[in-house]
């Protein structure tokens, strides 16, 4: 099970959280099949690495637990990047609701998708088509 489940303005999601000095990401066997099996049934769950020496987040999807755990950041793609919390949060927002349909119980609650924009040079996200 992640390390944290997160309840917040309507978005229900799990969050395993990692550190790294280099570019590995230590998961447990436990944890690649916890993440993986939760997002494959419907469910949201994200992997966050903070990498360490240079200062950058990670977010990735629960799916993708088992290629980040073998290939890294070198190999594995984010679903975004970047330097502050505040830009992850609404990451994590825009990723909810671009899946919302396929989440199960999400509800018609939750956050105003019009401000969930990175902030310029904060961050990236996968789905924006920048590198």
């Amino acid at each position: 099970m992640p390390d944290v489940h997160v309840a917040w303005d309507g978005l229900v999601f799990w969050l395993e959280l990692k550190i790294t000095k280099n570019n590995s990401v230590r998961l447990s066997p436990h944890q690649i099949a916890w993440n993986t099996a939760y997002w494959l049934s419907g469910g949201l769950s994200l992997i966050l690495v903070k990498h360490l020496s240079q200062g950058a987040i990670f977010l990735f999807e629960g799916h993708q637990a088992r290629e980040l755990a073998s290939e890294g950041l070198d190999k594995c793609t984010a679903v975004w990047t970047g330097r502050s919390a505040p830009s992850a949060w609404d990451a994590i927002g825009q990723l909810y609701h671009s899946r919302r349909p396929q989440v199960r119980g999400s509800g018609s609650g939750g956050r105003d998708s019009g401000s969930s924009d990175p902030v310029e040079g904060e961050g990236k996200t996968k789905k924006e088509g920048k590198d």
